[in-house]
């Protein structure tokens, strides 16, 4: 028993002494990278599916955890995925050229966004859209600091606000078929579903009566 007590001491000084050597740092970095796409992608999904799909998807108990389970799955493989291949281009483009420039972020990623996330599903849509608005908004800022547009004198969130909420308040009005299937979801909740009740039960405490009446 002490034997073996020894063995897994020395094996984990070894493995210990492997993540400090500095010559394998960009491989671990890519292994660590997998993990943590996995386990970060997990945590974001697990939550939304559950909630989303307790809110909005009908269906028995089993089914409803079975949906949570494959959204949690998809999202975290393909993050992990995309981490690993990524981290993986970045250090082989830095390795080929002797340094990091910033092209080698961009070529990495693009290249990670085709096989990973190319494949055009509702996981894989709402990466998508998530991002893109905070590419907006980052380039925004960008292009204020570079100095290719003036730094606005009042702040323009407000009139982002009004028109992001006009522009897709119209479209779920008149042309509902484009918006993601989720949002349309969440929209006929909050603003169909508010227009329709037949007593106190599904005025306040229901949305929908389940029963005959």
């Amino acid at each position: 028993m002490a034997g073996s007590g020894d063995s897994f001491r020395a094996l984990l000084r070894a493995a210990n002494a492997l993540l400090q050597h500095r010559r394998y740092h960009a491989a671990l970095a890519v292994i660590k990278g997998f993990r943590n796409g996995a386990v970060y992608g997990a945590k974001i999904r697990a939550p939304h599916a559950l909630v989303m799909t307790f809110l909005f998807k009908s269906g028995s108990l089993r089914e409803k955890l079975q949906s949570i389970a494959q959204a949690t799955y998809a999202h975290s493989r393909n993050l992990a995925y995309f981490v690993f291949t990524y981290k993986g281009l970045l250090a082989a483009q830095s390795r080929l050229q002797g340094k990091k420039i910033p092209f080698h972020s961009f070529l990495a990623a693009c290249i990670g966004g085709w096989l990973v996330f190319g494949d055009n599903n509702p996981i894989n849509s709402q990466i998508i859209m998530y991002l893109l608005s905070r590419i907006l908004f980052g380039l925004a800022r960008l292009a204020v600091e570079k100095g290719y547009i003036p730094q606005p004198k009042q702040d323009p969130f407000p009139l982002v606000a009004a028109l992001v909420w006009g522009t897709v308040l119209w479209l779920f009005e008149y042309h509902r078929e484009t918006l993601q299937p989720s949002l349309q979801a969440s929209m006929t909740y909050l603003y169909e579903d508010s227009e329709v009740w037949h007593d106190l039960s599904d005025f306040l405490v229901y949305n929908k009566r389940t029963d005959s009446k």
